[in-house]
């Protein structure tokens, strides 16, 4: 097995205190001979992490073909010094891979002592809000305005690797070592996507509600986090449109007649000509040519005014068009968003339709 370390030089690029404790954090990336832990190997290990005011790289390297299991030794033993991994896809893929090498060398190592910090589950809410073609690194680094050309692939590398183990060419070891420091210094440039859950998991405050000719609310919110790139989404309903540490939520309002459906209509009857129900109570007393039992559909009454849909019911009385629909209402009144965490879950909602 081969160690190298040496200082590096990462950018700034995303409030790491957000992770955890600075020197706690560890970026780490593997290299394999394949994709399955049961039927490859492990061959190298990279991590960076800081220490004494500096980046430091540090690097494993499988230079024979049974140096795995000092590969692995190492990488668990310094893991010790660190309470966060920070990766991509590596719940996924990494660290599986590495449990099952673990196992098959058996080896007493885990993850169980770290907080895992995966950028690929963290975004993956968040792919259809953010208009994301799909969660590749590549599709990460296109949104936020990032240009890096991998010259290798992984499948290119097992070959130089196995290449390597017959020759020992010192030209296929530092291609070798250059990819995975490169995917080490590559992983800073994305980190800043994690302003986008920082940015709509935190709480709003609302700056204005504007309700334009009974057509439309928009709500004009502010988060404590900032997003670097801008983005839009509408759907029938709603849309959304975000810059900086603004969001705009527009929602469709319904200036009409709703139905509110009692949710006892047993205890109902349905008045024909009225079109509505009333308890039997009251409804005894009509003469019985002009009432019905109600049933589920028909035990409702109307009320006119405008109206904002709501994808879970947060207030009541809640009204809908028909009985099946699952799309509810309230009577819009500025009153609605007084309370800052109700207005917080009605954002939720209205980001979970988006998404």
């Amino acid at each position: 097995m081969i160690t190298t370390e040496k200082t590096i030089a990462l950018p700034d690029t995303y409030p790491l205190h957000r992770l955890g404790t600075l020197k706690k954090l560890l970026f780490f990336d593997i290299e394999t001979t394949g994709l399955s832990g049961d039927y490859s190997s492990l061959y190298l290990i990279g991590c960076t992490y800081y220490q004494n005011g500096s980046w430091h790289l540090i690097q494993w390297f499988a230079d024979t073909a049974d140096s795995e299991e000092s590969l692995l030794t190492s990488f668990f033993h310094f893991l010790k010094g660190f309470d966060t991994v920070i990766h991509y896809n590596g719940d996924g893929f990494d660290i599986p891979y590495l449990l099952k090498r673990c196992h098959a060398l058996h080896l007493p190592y885990d993850f169980s002592q770290v907080t895992s910090v995966d950028l690929y589950r963290r975004i993956r809410p968040y792919r259809k809000l953010l208009n994301l073609e799909n969660l590749k690194q590549k599709s990460i680094e296109r949104f936020l305005g990032v240009n890096r050309e991998d010259k290798y692939s992984g499948g290119e590398l097992i070959q130089i690797y196995k290449d390597y183990l017959q020759t020992h060419e010192d030209s296929l070891y530092d291609m070798l070592m250059l990819h995975n420091r490169e995917d080490l210094e590559g992983m800073p440039l994305i980190l800043p996507i994690l302003n986008y859950p920082d940015f709509l998991e935190q709480e709003f405050t609302l700056e204005n509600a504007f309700a334009e000719n009974r057509s439309a609310l928009t709500l004009s919110l502010k988060s404590p986090c900032e997003i670097p790139v801008p983005f839009q989404k509408t759907t029938d309903f709603y849309s959304a449109k975000a810059q900086n540490r603004c969001l705009y939520l527009t929602i469709r309002l319904y200036d009409g007649t709703l139905k509110y459906f009692y949710p006892d209509y047993k205890d109902y009857y349905y008045l024909i000509c009225e079109d509505t129900a009333v308890h039997k109570s009251v409804g005894q007393f009509v003469d019985k040519s002009a009432r019905k039992k109600a049933t589920a559909q028909t035990c409702y009454t109307k009320k006119s005014g405008l109206f904002l849909p709501q994808p879970v019911p947060l207030w009541e009385p809640a009204l809908k068009k028909q009985y099946r629909d699952k799309i509810t209402y309230v009577e819009y009144t500025p009153a609605l968003f007084e309370n800052v965490q109700t207005l917080n879950r009605y954002i939720r909602s209205l980001l979970e339709m988006l998404c």
